[in-house]
């Protein structure tokens, strides 16, 4: 395997999931998992991976994280794990915010538009922005909590899977950064593409 190929090998392996994803038209949120209490966790854990669009927004907001600023890249866990929290607070509390579906669409379409040009933020603005989407995100969650659920299991879950599939993002968006960083602006491009497809839906 020659140098030249080895981002195309990993870029294939990366995307594999996703087709498989748009395959499947994971965009749904099916409760395909049990609702019993001990199934609060597993349904939590997986619920992140189960609509593309969440998935997408987590991907492009690690990816674009690995040029932000340190203080952000170290914060950034905490702050996917308190917009998970707050948003899905806001949903059990019986706070509705307007337009969630069409937000998080956008945040996928920002996100991927952010990766695609290579953005850095200040730290205040970049923080503030991934906790915002975040936060609808989390609500999106929230309002899934099947009846006899345990929301603190399911909340567990869905935060552990959340943070992981940013903390990935990250390590992969390092990692083509140190080889050629056109191959993130083309994922990018890609999934500010995909966010336009979901908004249009």
């Amino acid at each position: 395997m020659t140098a030249s190929t080895l981002p195309a090998r990993c870029l294939a392996w990366l995307s594999a999931p996703f087709m498989l994803l748009v395959a499947s038209a994971a965009m749904a949120h099916p409760g395909a998992l049990p609702h019993t209490h001990g199934g609060s966790f597993l349904a939590g854990l997986m619920h992140p991976l189960s609509g593309l669009d969440h998935l997408l927004a987590m991907l492009a907001i690690g990816l674009w994280s690995c040029r932000q600023s340190s203080t952000l890249r170290r914060a950034m866990p905490l702050l996917i794990a308190l917009g998970m929290v707050a948003g899905a607070g806001l949903a059990w509390a019986g706070v509705p915010l307007l337009g969630v579906e069409f937000g998080i669409a956008s945040s996928v379409l920002l996100a991927g538009v952010m990766l695609a040009c290579l953005v850095k933020l200040p730290t205040a603005v970049g923080g503030t922005l991934v906790f915002a989407f975040i936060l609808l995100h989390g609500h999106a969650h929230g309002s899934e909590l099947a009846p006899g659920a345990s929301a603190a299991l399911y909340a567990v879950g869905f935060v552990i899977a959340s943070v992981a599939i940013t903390v990935v993002g990250r390590l992969v968006g390092n990692w083509l950064m140190q080889r050629d960083s056109r191959w993130l602006r083309g994922i990018g491009a890609a999934i500010a593409a995909a966010g336009g497809a979901l908004l249009l839906g």
